[in-house]
């Protein structure tokens, strides 16, 4: 990494709880093609302030993570439409003072349904009602998936999530699914399992759904294997984790602020760097 200096480019991330994932992705990926670019994770005390900081000191891209993925909505200029058709920001551009605002997490679900080959038939519980939860249930809409539920305590944002999309809503996973508590996929988009979080050690779903389950997808990306995701490997299930989608989400970040899309060598060789921390 090159020694801090006036013409260096900064990237940050504003997160309640900041990992060192995109920090070692994005500053690997600088490093490996020469650019005079440094990314910092930074966890906001007040999120406005923070993004008048992007603006003011023409801090050229902001990852935006939870809780602030809709929050972020009224504090930017343009809303691409990744982030306006679902109403939730993970990247902020800054083009010469105006912050442009675009969600590359649709992408990363996008990418990893397809690449996991997860038929569309298979009935889907969708845990949580966020901003996280809007990417992740548009992308199961647009890839074609019918029979899905979104489990959520908050009747509000739950319903309206899950009726936007043609899809059922359940206060919680006792009721859904038939009254089964369990489908072919469980996707956990809340922040249970989260290191440093209350719930770090929690599963989001009972042993008996994910025994039941045929895929196990947890958003979740530190650590790598979450409790879900252990308790899917241990029970034989296709596991999609969120350290997958943190590298595909990050990579796309990395285009829209250099301009630059690295090579497939070059994207593993940030992702195993990453992962080594």
């Amino acid at each position: 990494m090159p020694i801090l200096n006036k013409d260096m480019t900064l990237c940050i991330s504003l997160s309640a709880r900041p990992s060192n994932n995109g920090t070692r992705f994005h500053n690997h990926l600088y490093e490996q093609l020469g650019l005079n670019w440094i990314y910092k994770a930074f966890a906001p005390t007040d999120l406005a302030q923070a993004i008048a900081g992007v603006r003011g000191l023409g801090i050229r891209g902001c990852a935006v993570s939870m809780p602030y993925k809709e929050d972020v909505i009224a504090l930017v200029d343009v809303m691409d439409p990744s982030a306006k058709a679902i109403d939730s920001v993970n990247t902020i551009v800054n083009d010469g003072g105006r912050l442009t605002a675009y969600n590359t997490d649709y992408t990363a679900i996008e990418q990893l349904l397809q690449s996991n080959a997860v038929p569309t038939d298979y009935s889907v519980l969708v845990l949580g009602a966020g901003g996280m939860a809007k990417a992740t249930v548009a992308a199961l809409r647009d890839a074609g998936f019918k029979d899905v539920t979104v489990v959520a305590r908050n009747e509000g944002p739950g319903r309206a999530l899950a009726e936007q999309y043609g899809f059922a809503w359940s206060a919680d996973l006792g009721s859904a699914a038939s009254g089964t508590g369990t489908a072919d996929m469980l996707i956990n988009v809340t922040p249970i399992g989260m290191a440093g979080g209350p719930d770090a050690a929690a599963l989001p779903f009972p042993q008996e759904a994910i025994d039941a389950a045929k895929v196990v997808f947890d958003v979740v990306a530190l650590p790598a294997e979450t409790p879900l995701i252990k308790a899917g490997r241990a029970a034989g299930k296709t596991v999609i984790t969120g350290a997958e989608v943190a590298t595909i989400q990050a990579l796309e970040q990395f285009v829209l602020y250099t301009g630059v899309r690295p090579t497939d060598e070059q994207i593993r060789a940030a992702e195993d760097f990453t992962r080594a921390q």
